[in-house]
């Protein structure tokens, strides 16, 4: 099994439950330490208008991570392509997968919560049209043959070119967030490497990993574990009170999450929100909280759903936890394979 991080960074700490809880400082020097620990890779949120000093580009920040860090993999988390430039967006790729020697993962999505459509002044409806052509552009700049033009609904470009190319070929891996069985199915037809979030029960993700590799394997290509990343958050304790703390913490983050999705605001929102109607059933079997020994059977019980990578969330960036993990869980699973998927629902 393979261990990486998904979260974010602040400018500072606002007190604001969220995904994104740590200063920017102590960010960069807890992806170091996991870099020096072994974590496979990590995967960082773009969020916009949030008011809480978050680090909004991450492209940026993983560009500046590329230079500090040696082996683990570079992910966003998911980079919003409605929000941004095909051009540019493919130009900043590549330079990053160069920077970090051919480490950049690309996690791309449509977007889901209402702020940002107000903010942007744009519908989700055109934002999944907007995804739709960016997507379609950044495969052609990747596939070849030199100078192009592009006309579509939104953008045109004429005799263009990205340089540089990108380290990895023909272009970093791909990966997309999803929730609903359609949108798994569609990822998996599509290429694309598949995340899930860290909401669902070990029984939903492996329905979900299963419906991901009937589709892989419909399509006549081999499914690879290590494909599908599940989000876990992550919340190690040495005593009771602390027990209890962390999951007091993890419902109020649920709470915001809840909120930020925002029922109604577009089609993949309400996909997360299927997997919201319980936050206390979500806590206790969701997330990875608990003493080091607790947290180790629920990654069993993830491995045993099929579970191959798993992208730890930890609000407190404690590096600590980060230690703790890579010393006392991970070993258990080094040479783990990954059990056997269960039925397609």
């Amino acid at each position: 099994m393979k261990f990486g991080l998904f979260g974010g960074a602040s400018v500072a700490t606002s007190g604001t439950v969220s995904d994104s809880m740590q200063s920017l400082d102590a960010y960069i020097d807890y992806v170091c330490l996991a870099d020096r620990l072994g974590y496979h890779g990590l995967f960082l949120v773009e969020h916009h208008f949030m008011g809480t000093g978050q680090i909004s580009s991450a492209l940026s920040l993983l560009a500046y991570l590329a230079a500090r860090t040696r082996r683990i993999r570079l992910g966003t988390g998911v980079v919003v392509l409605p929000w941004h430039n095909p051009v540019l967006l493919a130009e900043q790729v590549a330079t990053i997968d160069q920077l970090s020697g051919g480490r950049f993962d690309l996690g791309v999505g449509r977007g889901y919560r209402p702020n940002e459509f107000a903010g942007f002044r744009m519908s989700p409806e055109e934002a999944t049209r907007r995804y739709a052509e960016t997507l379609a552009f950044l495969r052609r700049c990747w596939s070849g043959g030199g100078r192009f033009e592009h006309r579509g609904e939104f953008w045109q470009f004429d005799d263009v070119v990205i340089d540089p190319p990108a380290r990895q070929q023909p272009h970093p891996p791909m990966w997309v967030g999803a929730a609903s069985d359609d949108s798994i199915r569609r990822a998996g037809a599509d290429g694309f490497n598949l995340l899930l979030d860290q909401i669902g029960t070990p029984e939903i993700v492996g329905r979900r990993i299963a419906t991901y590799r009937e589709a892989v394997e419909g399509c006549g290509r081999r499914f690879d574990p290590a494909s599908v990343g599940v989000t876990r958050a992550l919340h190690l304790v040495d005593n009771d009170a602390d027990w209890r703390a962390a999951h007091e913490l993890r419902r109020k983050l649920v709470d915001q999450l809840k909120a930020q999705a925002g029922a109604g605001a577009s089609s993949f929102a309400h996909d997360k929100l299927q997997t919201f109607s319980d936050s206390a059933f979500t806590v206790d079997e969701a997330a990875l909280i608990g003493y080091p020994h607790e947290v180790a059977d629920k990654v069993e019980l993830l491995r045993q759903q099929g579970v191959d990578y798993v992208l730890l969330a930890d609000v407190t960036g404690s590096p600590r936890s980060l230690e703790v993990f890579a010393r006392e869980i991970m070993p258990r699973f080094a040479d783990a394979a990954p059990g056997k998927v269960g039925e397609a629902a």
